[in-house]
């Protein structure tokens, strides 16, 4: 079966995918071949998020959904500004922990958790496991996950149970895919995933919104993760909102 985290290797030009995940990739390019782009677009909003909460003195980040190791990644950005900072990958998947544990060796301040964001012992394991101090401030990305969290596995609890613990001064920063992607785009994918962790839920923006209850929201907002970039960055037909939070 396909895997989100395997296309989206696929699509950043990485070697860590299968043929099944090839031609998923494939059959989005086909459909809009600015889809390669929009990964980029969506991994440079992630960098640039993580290096703005370590500016702002964050010093524990929780990378969720991390996927396979492509550089840079989030701890080599924010060690760039704070080597003391901690930095946990987690993901569901344990070929991507494989991968990340080989790739990391003995980095210091970096350490991977085989998790899934749905699990309710999430936070529990976050604090026993990885030391993570929830009475400071973290920043929790989840880039490239909540649209591969259904409806009726609860999305919006999931993130309201991280907010929750989040104190005052932590970010949450993520990526949702938006309704107003082109329907040729959304049947398309629809087709190729079905019943397989890379099926997406698209969301529309007052949708997506929910995410940010609790927060006050970054500028510019919730936007097509392109205009977190720049104003001549072209739109895509698939259409991905970025947002950040910040916990008051």
């Amino acid at each position: 079966m396909p895997n989100a985290a395997r296309v989206y290797n696929y699509l950043l030009g990485g070697k860590d995918n299968y043929e099944v995940d090839q031609m998923v990739a494939h059959r989005m390019l086909a459909v809009a071949p600015e889809t390669k782009a929009l990964a980029w677009f969506s991994r440079k909003f992630m960098l640039n998020s993580v290096k703005m909460a370590a500016e702002q003195g964050i010093r524990q980040f929780v990378d969720i959904g991390a996927g396979i190791p492509i550089a840079p990644n989030v701890h080599e950005i924010v060690h760039a500004v704070e080597p003391e900072a901690r930095v946990v990958a987690a993901d569901y998947d344990p070929v991507v922990i494989a991968h990340f544990n080989a790739a990391l060796g003995s980095a210091p301040g970096v350490t991977t958790m085989l998790a899934d964001v749905r699990a309710p012992d999430l936070l529990d394991r976050l604090q026993t496991e990885q030391h993570i101090d929830f009475t400071r401030p973290v920043a929790i990305v989840l880039v490239g996950v909540l649209h591969f969290i259904m409806d009726d596995e609860k999305p919006y609890e999931v993130v309201a149970r991280l907010r929750d613990a989040m104190a005052p001064g932590s970010y949450l920063i993520f990526t949702q895919g938006g309704d107003t992607t082109t329907e040729e785009f959304k049947q398309r994918t629809g087709m190729d995933t079905a019943k397989s962790s890379a099926q997406p839920a698209y969301r529309t923006h007052e949708e997506t919104l929910r995410f940010l209850d609790g927060f006050e929201i970054v500028e510019p907002g919730l936007v097509p993760v392109q205009q977190w970039l720049g104003d001549d960055l072209p739109d895509t037909q698939l259409v991905l909102f970025g947002g950040i939070g910040r916990k008051g």
